[in-house]
C-alpha cells in the first residue's frame, strides 16, 4: 500500500503572519493571500489530475499545532487514510484526534517520536 504520496501543506507559526506573507510575496514572489498561498501542480502519473500544496502562516499563539510545542506542522497526502490509520494504530503511533472529514477530504493528526504534530490528509477531490 502506498502511504505518503506527497506534501499537502507546510504550516508555520510566526510573530506577524501578515508581515511574513508580505515579505515572502515581495522577496520570493509567492502569490499570498491573508491565509497564505496554494501551489498548483499536475500528477506525474495522471497529468489530467491537478493537485495542490498549501503554504500558510499562523499566529504564534495558534492552538492548531497543539499538543506539539513546535512552530511548524507538515500535512502529508496519503492514498487510503482509513487503511493507514489501522496500520498506525497497530504500530502504537500516538493519535491526537480521530479521523474527520470535510469538504477538503479526510484528516487525522498524529505525533512523531520528537513531538512534532503531523497532519495526514486524503484528498477526496
Amino acid at each position: 500500500m502506498k502511504k505518503v504520496t506527497g506534501i499537502g501543506g507546510i504550516f508555520f507559526k510566526c510573530d506577524d503572519p501578515q508581515q511574513m506573507n508580505d515579505w515572502y510575496a515581495k522577496n520570493l514572489g509567492l502569490p499570498v493571500q491573508k491565509w497564505g498561498t496554494m501551489f498548483r501542480w499536475r500528477d506525474a502519473e495522471n497529468p489530467d489530475k491537478e493537485g495542490t500544496t498549501v503554504w500558510s502562516t499562523f499566529k504564534r499563539d495558534a492552538q492548531s499545532f497543539e499538543p506539539s510545542a513546535k512552530e511548524f506542522m507538515i500535512n502529508y497526502r496519503v492514498d487510503d487514510l482509513e487503511a493507514l490509520v489501522k496500520e498506525l494504530k497497530a504500530a502504537g503511533v500516538t493519535f491526537v484526534d480521530e479521523m474527520l472529514s470535510d469538504e477538503y477530504g479526510k484528516f487525522v493528526h498524529i505525533m512523531d517520536p520528537e513531538g512534532n504534530k503531523i497532519e495526514l490528509w486524503e484528498d477526496l477531490g
